[in-house]
């Protein structure tokens, strides 16, 4: 784990939407996305970005602003353990959090980050590579 590592967030509605088209890896505690953003043709200043991003989004459904921001904490957390190996610095990120993710056990979240990554950036079969 490196200290000084922190996570660069995305901040508008375009941002996430664009990486909806990108790889995809589902966990029990949250499904996440990626994209690179070199694929971005709209002319946004997301080509000029240094490192990866990351996005989260955590719906009413899941509990009260309490539970969520807590359950955004935990992944944030387990991001920060796990990002510097794996994350992709060209890629953009949307981590869509799941109710599970609030009593999973730490470690779980952080190895499942770890698989979710691999799963992300491997190529897509039987379907045209969306990376």
């Amino acid at each position: 784990m490196t200290a000084s590592f922190t996570l660069q967030t995305l901040k508008k509605r375009s941002e996430f939407l664009r990486v909806r088209g990108g790889g995809r890896a589902t966990a029990p505690g949250f499904v996440l996305e990626g994209k690179r953003r070199s694929l971005v043709a709209d002319g946004s200043h997301a080509a000029t970005v240094k490192g990866s991003r990351f996005g989260f989004t955590i719906t009413k459904k899941i509990g009260n602003a309490v539970m969520r921001n807590r359950i955004r904490r935990r992944l944030r957390a387990a991001l920060v353990h796990v990002a510097p190996a794996n994350a992709d610095p060209q890629t953009d990120y949307v981590v869509v959090a799941r109710g599970v993710a609030a009593d999973q056990a730490f470690s779980d979240l952080v190895a499942d980050f770890a698989k979710a990554f691999g799963k992300v950036h491997a190529p897509q079969r039987g379907r045209a590579a969306r990376w």
